[in-house]
């Protein structure tokens, strides 16, 4: 198989990316509670929106890692030869 097609990804490949996953998570809720703490505590507001950010953007990162991961096509997959036959159904 080439690499980059679905079938050359196997199951090693994605127990990296959800160990990969999981640590995002993890500081994601980290930050989360890191922000309620120091926000209850009265820390100063840049502190609080720095971790609120950060929390946001972990966010966003782990959700832009499962896109281009789990659910990414393959740029193999998504051209037809043109000397292959079309089926419709």
């Amino acid at each position: 198989m080439f690499a980059g097609t679905i079938a050359f990804m196997n199951e090693e490949h994605f127990a990296e990316i959800e160990k990969t996953l999981l640590f995002i998570s993890e500081a994601r809720k980290r930050a989360e509670r890191a922000a309620a703490s120091i926000e209850s505590d009265g820390a100063e507001p840049h502190l609080v929106t720095a971790l609120k950010q950060t929390e946001r953007e972990l966010e966003e990162l782990g959700r832009r890692l499962m896109q281009q991961t789990y659910f990414a096509v393959p740029n193999d997959q998504l051209s037809i030869d043109p000397n292959e036959a079309l089926i419709l159904p």
